[in-house]
């Protein structure tokens, strides 16, 4: 096992899209994965001489100063931003992406509003007071500026000539400052400037006759807006780089956290821990009562099967998991979602039995309908009980329907209470179809974690699960492709963790054998 004091190395990979289809997400699992990586996880279980690349360097603990949690809160901004570009081809930066309800959009607007109020009461002064408008165009001159390429020294030139600001303060200073003017070269050079996607918002710069103040105030949202084409246009150039060096970034990013930052991988040591005595716990549990420890690479993957359940409530996330927190909370959303339609529909198909089998448009119908109703079921003023009552309220009648249709008996109002009695009781934690499909659900991801080509294995849902097949592999494979990055990037970290907490009580206890360990490695 290499040092504590030497960093990883850098391995290059490709990049993955979140919002694909099954076979495209799953197929980019593998990109991210290099040889190297490969091995050099498994060394790290393995061997006491594995290589230096691919073992953390810890941080003593130490008092931190005020530039060193700026540093590193620079860091994880920089990380947190790059795996954002990295994971999802779809991000981009909005130019107003600021809640509009919160205090600091509150702030920013009342500044705002003092400003424009300052400026037209300086323009409606006699004589008129210029000092707020130049400071204006001597900001529109520096944004402008901002937007030219380097070898555009022609526009350039041109601009600081326009809007020269030590001419516009001395005709300012004998009142023969063309407002107006400026304005309409600020606009059209603008239109020279911008995306053509904005074209339709410098024909209504063009257009607006109204005051100044109004026309200086749409010129700077029209800026803001090109301000935010400008950083999208740069974010899909380095896109394609940050790729190529995705894992060797975001390595180098969060191990300078930890240069920096005490004590900043207890999480993830203490998610992994649970994991481990978990499998400690069912192995000990077991009739066979077997004396080998749990291998590194299945104490993994059980760690990764718990934050299909995470309480975000009660526990943080595993600090090497945080960039991608959003994302997770979705997965477990939409998989819990999935598990409670699923568990509707079998109780409904166990309760009615014959005259509804075998009839896939009415099975649709059914799933639709619940996941329609079960939207949301994840906001704090949901209420699941009502919603599974007016759940059971239209499968009753869309099953009354289907089966007067087709020439049977409509339901009977002793079948429909019992109907609606069982529906609703899904809510209660020790319910036996929610346990049922609560631990189909976990093998199946866990069949699917443990393979080395999961990919293959996402239509091989186990019985109980056919009826959210297709709702399920999408979420499926949107997490196996986290997963897998996730075990790339931090591999060598997750390898020295698990090596102290397995191997800490010395060399006398049982190591896993090379043989024991699986085919696979912490990056796949």
């Amino acid at each position: 096992m290499p040092l504590n004091n030497e960093r990883p190395g850098s391995i290059s990979s490709g990049g993955e899209d979140q919002g694909s289809d099954v076979e495209s997400s799953s197929e980019r699992c593998d990109s991210f994965t290099s040889a190297s990586d490969l091995d050099c996880s498994q060394e790290s279980f393995t061997s006491n001489n594995s290589s230096k690349q691919c073992t953390p360097s810890s941080s003593p603990p130490k008092v931190l100063t005020l530039d060193e949690v700026m540093d590193s809160a620079r860091d994880l901004s920089n990380l947190s931003l790059a795996h954002e570009i990295i994971v999802n081809p779809n991000f981009h930066f909005e130019a107003n992406s600021t809640p509009q309800d919160s205090i600091f959009q509150l702030v920013k607007e009342n500044l705002h509003k003092a400003f424009w109020d300052i400026l037209e009461a300086e323009l409606n002064d006699d004589p008129p007071a210029y000092g707020q408008a130049i400071m204006l165009l001597g900001e529109i001159r520096e944004t402008m500026l901002s937007f030219l390429n380097p070898g555009a020294n022609r526009m350039r030139t041109q601009i600081m000539e326009v809007l020269d600001i030590d001419l516009i303060r001395q005709q300012a200073a004998n009142d023969v400052i063309d407002i107006q003017g400026l304005a309409s070269y600020i606009i059209t050079t603008m239109g020279k400037l911008c995306a053509p996607s904005r074209d339709e918002e410098i024909k209504k710069l063009r257009q607006n006759t109204e005051n100044v103040v109004t026309l200086f105030r749409e010129i700077f949202r029209v800026l803001d807006l090109m301000k935010a084409d400008m950083v999208n246009v740069k974010i899909n150039h380095i896109r394609p780089m940050l790729l190529k060096q995705s894992v060797e970034y975001e390595r180098a990013k969060f191990q300078s956290i930890l240069d920096k930052t005490p004590k900043a991988l207890d999480n993830t040591t203490q998610w992994i821990k649970c994991a481990l005595e978990d499998l400690q716990s069912a192995t000990s549990s077991s009739e066979e009562k077997q004396t080998a420890v749990p291998g590194p690479f299945q104490v993994l993957n059980m760690a990764f099967l718990h934050v299909l359940t995470w309480d975000h409530n009660k526990k943080t996330l595993p600090e090497t998991l945080m960039t991608d927190e959003g994302r997770l909370r979705e997965i477990q959303e939409q998989l819990q979602q999935c598990q409670a339609v699923n568990e509707v529909l079998l109780i409904v198909y166990s309760t009615i039995g014959g005259p509804i089998q075998g009839l896939p448009p009415l099975a649709e119908r059914l799933k639709r309908m619940t996941i329609v109703l079960l939207d949301g079921m994840h906001r704090p003023d949901f209420n699941l009980e009502e919603t599974l009552q007016g759940v059971s309220a239209q499968i009753c009648c869309e099953l009354n329907k289907s089966l007067t249709e087709r020439g049977y008996s409509a339901l009977t109002p002793a079948l429909l209470e019992t109907l609606t009695g069982q529906i609703c009781c899904i809510t209660q934690n020790d319910n036996p179809i929610r346990t049922l499909v609560e631990d189909r659900v976990q093998q199946y991801f866990k069949m699917l974690i443990c393979d080395a080509k999961p990919q293959g294995k996402l239509e091989h849902v186990p019985a109980g699960l056919t009826i959210i097949k297709h709702d399920l592999m999408p979420v499926a494979a949107r997490f196996l492709s986290l997963v897998n990055y996730n075990k790339t990037v931090y591999g060598p970290y997750y390898a020295d963790i698990i090596r102290k907490l397995m191997f800490s009580n010395g060399p006398s206890e049982e190591r896993p054998t090379e043989g024991a360990v699986p085919n696979t490695a912490v990056s796949k």
